[in-house]
């Protein structure tokens, strides 16, 4: 058995499902001193309505542990990702790979959670992503249904896992023919189906009956697994509907349309049950039955209740599955397979009908044939050669390898100095930036107004006005003396040595402007603080119309506030003529740069807290 290996499992479902061999195969690896990741279904298509539980339950998870991980056990752990719910769009796979990487990086450092074996359930691109990036020493991929089959874009799926299929190092798979189509591009393929854990499931046990079918009358044939759209629900018709002395009983998740079966009253549903009470269940079986239609899907499926019906020693009855008949090739018609209605029904009479107890050992010795303690004890086999190969791969060839990661090393280099090249031509030597700063900048026609208004630009750590205030200031004065109004309000609450507002009232009365004409509000350190302290004393003093001046790439920002808690003031947006921020003769600077990002940061702040 494998020891001692940190192992990453991406898995097709969550831990809290039916129990199967996602469960079985890493519980038992994590008992065996292995230390297990566990990584919930990301999924292979988009949810629906009738997923909002498992949705919810999700986010549940998620806030159960510390950035959706927790521990379940001694060595296991499992993660519950929050992703966007589209599995075939790039975009989507971009984000929720950039989501989950980070965690998962963080998580693997402070664990020493280094140079693992990644197992997959899942052929997504996403899932592709992850064990591509992680750091990792083996890949094995468990093929164990034909994703084609169950998801809308079956042309999106296939071209992923061919992609996964290409990486690992090895293919485990369940049957014959998804052996044939993996071989196709890996030729490391074995066939594993899934296997019975023997201790769970004995029929030497004793078990009592469980209460909600104990007071069923006559013949019990029972089904375990989940309700879904390929169980044959007309089979199950004709049999209760032509046998009312019998009672079926489905025992899982409803994952399909009933309707057709509730008029019937010797068929029961009952909800999925704990792993450790299916034993109970199918003792109280007279027979188990596997009914599944015959289609595309399930051309490859292997049911994974078979050798826990056989390790309690009950007699199956199936339609004619490809694995089921393969099965039967290899154990002498071991199962009663039905290739019509009515020979079903036949062998489900043949099989209440049974006496011989040799019959039933021989199903609990093929049971034990197929236990998951040998099934997980010859894939760890398999990865440990793996293992080994690769060691002895890396010592002949380390000349190769340590030549191929400076190559790799270089090209990266390289990839980073081209785009910093290209950002920094897009950003320093392009008008790309002045396109972008476009939307900031609003401009009205100067017109006569009541009052000047003028929003602060900052003091530097001297206590002397900076730039941008000094720019605003002396606009402001011009536009005064020219007698565009007969007032100015600075608007300013930032101070170091001076007051901001103080230091452009000084820049004003030096260009002539009366100090009788300045108001000043010395409160305001924001754009909405602006707003609103100036807007106190506009309607304090009556005005009716302003020139708002600031630097152009404020106006916007200005404009949004403005337009939701000014109202009742007629604005002009007048931004300084010739303010440094605009200044395209020496190409774009980075304050100039710094100034447009701020603003716009600065406007999806405002939007956030409501004040736009």
């Amino acid at each position: 058995m494998l020891k001692n290996e940190n192992i990453i499992c991406i898995s097709s479902i969550d831990w809290n499902f039916i129990w199967q061999g996602h469960q079985e195969i890493m519980s038992a690896f994590a008992r065996s001193g292995n230390r297990v990741l566990f990584i919930e279904n990301t999924g292979v298509r988009t949810p629906r309505i009738k997923d909002i539980l498992r949705i919810t339950d999700r986010i549940k998870n998620w806030l159960r542990g510390v950035k959706g991980i927790r521990k379940e056990m001694e060595n296991l752990y499992i993660f519950s990702p929050l992703v966007l719910p589209f599995p075939y769009s790039r975009i989507a796979r971009w984000i929720n790979c950039h989501l989950l990487l980070p965690i998962l990086e963080r998580w693997m450092k402070i664990m020493h959670f280094r140079n693992s074996i990644i197992w997959t359930f899942l052929p997504t691109g996403l899932a592709f992503d992850l064990l591509r990036d992680l750091d990792k020493k083996l890949v094995v991929y468990y093929c164990i249904a034909d994703f084609e089959k169950l998801v809308p874009n079956p042309h999106k799926v296939r071209k992923t896992e061919e992609s996964v299929i290409r990486e690992s190092d090895l293919i485990f798979v369940q049957g014959e023919q998804l052996k044939r189509r993996c071989e196709k591009f890996n030729p490391n393929v074995s066939i594993f189906p899934f296997g019975v854990n023997m201790d769970m499931f004995n029929k030497d046990n004793k078990r009592k009956k469980p209460s909600d079918i104990s007071g069923i009358k006559g013949e019990i044939l029972g089904y375990i697994g989940g309700v879904h759209r390929h169980v044959d629900f007309e089979l199950i018709r004709f049999l209760a509907g032509r046998n009312p002395q019998w009672t079926v009983v489905l025992i899982g998740p409803i994952q399909a349309d009933t309707l057709k079966l509730k008029d019937l009253r010797n068929v029961i549903f009952l909800d999925i049950k704990k792993h450790k009470e299916l034993a109970a269940y199918i003792a109280g079986f007279n027979v188990c039955l596997i009914p599944y239609v015959l289609n595309k899907y399930t051309e490859t499926v292997y049911p994974t209740k078979l050798n826990e019906y056989f390790a309690m020693g009950k007699a199956v009855v199936s339609t004619a599955l490809p694995e089921i008949v393969e099965f039967n090739k290899r154990y002498d018609d071991i199962i009663y397979v039905g290739r019509d209605r009515e020979e079903f029904e036949k062998h489900v009479k043949n099989a209440l009908g049974e006496k011989d107890e040799r019959l039933r050992d021989r199903r609990v010795e093929i049971a034990r044939e197929n236990s998951w303690e040998r099934r997980i004890e010859n894939m760890s086999s398999l990865i440990e050669g793996e293992i080994k190969r690769g060691n002895l791969d890396t010592e002949i060839r380390w000349k190769e390898n340590l030549v191929g990661f400076y190559r790799k090393a270089r090209r990266k280099v390289f990839k980073l100095i081209a785009i910093g090249t290209l950002i920094y031509l897009a950003l320093f030597r392009t008008s790309l930036v002045w396109f972008i700063a476009n939307p900031l900048r609003i401009s009205d026609a100067l017109q006569r107004t009541d009052a000047i208004v003028v929003f602060g630009g900052g003091v530097g750590e001297t206590g002397s006005p900076g730039k941008s205030t000094i720019e605003r200031a002396r606009y402001a004065a011009e536009l005064y003396l020219k007698g565009y109004a007969d007032r100015i309000l600075f608007s300013s609450g930032y101070s170091y040595v001076y007051n901001d507002a103080e230091n452009m009232k000084l820049i004003a009365v030096s260009m002539g402007v009366p100090p009788d004409d300045i108001v000043l509000d010395q409160e305001a350190n924001s754009t909405y603080e602006n707003v609103m302290f100036s807007k106190a004393i506009i309607d304090r003093l009556r005005w009716k119309s302003i020139l708002l001046v600031s630097s152009p790439y404020n106006m916007r920002r200005a404009y949004l506030v403005f337009n939701k808690w000014g109202r009742g003031i007629k604005v002009y947006y007048t931004p300084v003529e010739k303010s440094q921020f605009y200044d395209r003769a020496f190409g774009i600077k980075m304050e100039q740069l710094g100034a447009i990002m701020h603003e716009y940061l600065g406007i999806l702040y405002y939007w956030a807290k409501g004040y736009i």
